[in-house]
């Protein structure tokens, strides 16, 4: 059977992996309410799409720092992606490079940042880096990730302490060593997007993760104000499924499903999409 969409993948990744390699990449910290808040946030906003306009091109191309990427679908970072495939962030990497779209790699990736350069020299990156309370070994590690042509750097500040991941205790992980996700534990993050927009006024780019999984919350994201929006999980799915292909099938499947929303809701380019896209009185 086609994998069609990113439940798909999500069904018949878990039938790939062990349970507890299962466990680690869906794990979730205490009862997974924002987990679950994330997605079901999504499907509580409604759009209000404009008719009898020219959607006989429809472009998904926008740019993030400047730099052009083909759809505001962006991989962000996770760590140990070897659980999932064996050649793990080195197939992802060729996956975001195939794509022509940013991948965020993780301080705790696989495999040795000169290899994942390595497999995609030519791919756009951004690096994400957990603060050390060794200062030199933070420097050592930005000005690695600097020789190495990373453009950004990705800094992780909402997490003080790891989360109470269960599965993960029941498993018997070391989480201490083993850190996969950033733990979100406070607002909805479209919730949050709205609010950070509000804040920065146009000073900045914002992006956004957590919870997507249609290209129709792509285009939610980007109403409500983010520039790109990134994902987690569905990639791992996909790297799971069928490896360096998978992770591409998941960005060729969520970035056709936006090109679609965008027509029907009346947008040629990203540029067209707005707040007025956004039934505000149902949220």
């Amino acid at each position: 059977m086609p994998l069609v969409c990113l439940a798909d993948f999500k069904a018949h990744a878990q039938k790939q992996l062990s349970k507890t390699s299962w466990d680690f990449i869906e794990g979730k910290a205490d009862d997974g309410i924002t987990y679950s808040e994330n997605i079901a946030a999504f499907k509580r906003i409604r759009l209000r799409p404009r008719y009898l306009r020219d959607t006989s091109k429809v472009d998904t191309r926008t740019t993030i720092q400047g730099q052009e990427i083909s759809a505001p679908i962006c991989i962000s970072p996770t760590g140990f992606h070897s659980i999932a495939w064996p050649d793990g962030e080195k197939s992802t990497a060729r996956a975001a490079q195939e794509a022509n779209i940013c991948y965020v790699i993780s301080n705790y990736a696989s495999y040795p940042l000169e290899d994942i350069v390595a497999a995609a020299p030519n791919g756009f990156r951004w690096f994400q880096l957990y603060v050390n309370s060794d200062w030199d070994i933070n420097k050592q590690m930005v000005q690695k990730a600097e020789a190495l042509g990373f453009k950004a750097l990705v800094i992780t500040i909402d997490v003080p302490i790891l989360g109470n991941r269960r599965w993960d205790r029941r498993n018997q992980l070391n989480l201490e060593t083993n850190i996969l996700w950033k733990e979100f534990r406070s607002l909805k993050e479209i919730d949050a997007l709205r609010e950070v927009v509000a804040a920065v006024k146009g000073k900045i780019e914002v992006y956004m993760d957590g919870g997507v999984r249609t290209g129709t919350d792509v285009l939610k994201a980007l109403a409500l104000g983010a520039r790109c929006i990134f994902l987690g999980r569905p990639i791992l799915w996909g790297l799971a499924c069928k490896g360096e292909d998978g992770v591409k099938e998941v960005l060729d499947i969520l970035t056709a499903e936006f090109h679609r929303c965008m027509t029907l809701s009346g947008c040629q380019s990203v540029a067209e999409i707005s707040p007025d896209l956004i039934q505000f009185s149902r949220l």
